[in-house]
């Protein structure tokens, strides 16, 4: 996807009237709050429950105000009222209270204020001119993606909880059964452990709290939960410190943060490229929203990591950044055989592409089971993610390394089945057969290209599924034995549970890596 423009209008110049605007929590201020940003924690304790705004009117209007919301992922639908209060007052100094739910999601609203055709709004990247509510749960973030046994972290957390209990998860199943998270569905690795927070109820602050023992490598969450209820997830991913298996998976982290929708500068906006065309870096060490789990995180990730565990498969877990410690593709072909990325790998580093595309050179094979991969350049330097370009307009074309590269995208707007193009080995024991349909797949598509290596296979396709787009899943083998599989579709690794999805890609895992 490319970044949204805003079809939002400006705000109306006219009779005002209201000067000194101010917001509170009506408690002691959280460490960054300012005249336009309060958090407020709703839990009832009466520490940080409500909002007060207040404003000084030279004369009587009638006030409206619009607890906004925001959200650009959707064309048509940057933002959303959950609350709003219309009052008549009196001209002098006067306030508005918003009182949130404790359901209230965490995360950042802005507080729209109309006075007769005054409006009061933030955008992104503009001067800010209405106030902002920080819900706040519990967020956290580790500086590091990933670790080895026997690393510590050192674990950044931002609640005014007085207390915290701690557990780590192993994500280890998709059923949900006594004993196990949830939410994260995983499985306890440690017993939970309980943390005085006292100290630091108006500032964040660092704990050092994860030492991976001898676990799997795999994906793993911390859960931090406080007696009022709130709850908040860190993933996080263990690793080998020297390969020891013949399969690597790959998670793509960079394109979790750039989905990551978090308002590190408290202007009620996502600070992510996906916001505003006035972004184009990311910070790598900002919490997630929803609680900690980042975006479309089922559908990329933890139906394929269940199929994983359910059929023993051995594999090394790395993120991009793991991938990036790689000297060449070289030395990845000398560790693994094959690379899988079963989510969205959208965002890489030059380094990560040479790095891949060497491997596949020297007769590595690759797995993609998403969509729309190395489609940007980024650049990292410290905890910035930095948005380049497109790889096809800086020549390198990712269909050249994928097979498929994007061509459509409709936010989930039409999915339609894959058809059988050909009863091949990929299909072996499905049950499918030439011009036979499965699975319901969109969101974002991909398609061969004139830069597809010669004798690309057309496996499956959705026929003009977007525009005259039709998505295409591919196979190709290289003269020097690599052997690639793009699924060609967003949300494919979404649907392994249907055994006969499940059984497509064993055979295509068998095909690549072995029994």
């Amino acid at each position: 996807m490319s970044a949204l423009a805003f079809g939002l209008a400006a705000v109306l110049a006219g009779s005002g009237g209201l000067n000194g605007l101010h917001v509170s929590n009506g408690s002691r201020p959280f460490a960054g709050d300012n005249r336009l940003l309060t958090t407020v924690s709703p839990n009832g304790d009466g520490f940080r429950d409500r909002a007060v705004v207040s404003f000084r009117l030279t004369r009587p209007a009638t006030v409206r105000m619009d607890v906004l919301r925001t959200d650009t992922l959707r064309p048509g639908r940057a933002t959303k009222t959950i609350w709003s209060t219309r009052r008549r007052l009196r001209a002098g100094r006067r306030t508005l209270v918003w009182r949130p739910a404790r359901s209230t999601e965490p995360r950042t609203y802005v507080l729209r204020l109309t006075v007769g055709k005054r409006v009061y709004m933030n955008f992104p990247g503009k001067r800010r001119q209405a106030p902002v509510v920080r819900i706040q749960g519990i967020e956290a973030a580790f500086p590091k993606r990933s670790y080895a046994p026997g690393e510590e972290a050192d674990l950044r957390i931002s609640t005014d909880a007085a207390s915290l209990r701690l557990q780590v998860f192993y994500y280890s199943s998709q059923a949900v059964r006594p004993g196990r998270d949830f939410k994260t569905e995983g499985t306890a690795m440690t017993s939970p452990v309980r943390i005085d927070w006292r100290a630091h109820r108006n500032a964040p602050a660092r704990l050092r709290v994860v030492r991976a023992g001898d676990w799997p490598s795999g994906l793993y969450f911390l859960r931090l939960s406080a007696s009022d209820g709130r709850v908040g997830y860190v993933p996080f991913v263990v690793r080998r410190r020297n390969p020891s298996s013949h399969v690597a998976v790959v998670l793509s982290t960079n394109t979790w943060q750039a989905y990551n929708f978090w308002d590190s500068t408290g202007d009620g906006w996502g600070d992510s490229w996906y916001v505003s065309g006035a972004t184009n870096s990311v910070d790598l060490e900002r919490p997630f929203l929803d609680f900690g789990v980042p975006f479309r995180f089922r559908d990329w990730d933890l139906d394929f990591v269940a199929w994983l565990n359910r059929t023993g498969k051995r594999v090394d877990f790395l993120t991009d950044d793991d991938l990036e410690t790689f000297r060449s593709g070289d030395e990845l072909a000398s560790a693994y055989d094959l690379v899988v990325f079963p989510g969205h790998a959208e965002y890489v580093t030059q380094h990560e592409y040479d790095v891949v595309e060497r491997y596949r050179d020297d007769g590595g094979n690759l797995m993609f089971l998403s969509a729309n991969n190395f489609f940007w350049e980024v650049r990292r330097n410290g905890q910035l993610l930095t948005k380049v370009a497109q790889w096809r307009n800086l020549g390198r074309p990712e269909a050249g390394l994928v097979g498929v590269q994007f061509t459509a995208g409709d936010y989930g707007g039409r999915q339609g089945p894959y058809v059988v193009r050909g009863s091949t080995w990929a299909f072996s024991g499905t049950g499918l057969h030439d011009g036979d349909t499965f699975g319901r797949y969109g969101y974002e598509i991909d398609a061969r290209s004139d830069a597809s290596p010669p004798g690309t296979q057309l496996l499956a396709s959705i026929p003009n599924l977007m525009g005259g787009h039709s998505a295409e899943m591919t196979y190709y083998e290289t003269p020097g034995g690599a052997k690639v599989f793009a699924a060609g579709a967003l949300n494919f690794a979404a649907s392994i549970g249907d055994p006969a999805v499940a059984q497509l890609v064993e055979n295509v895992w068998t095909r690549l890596a072995g029994p």
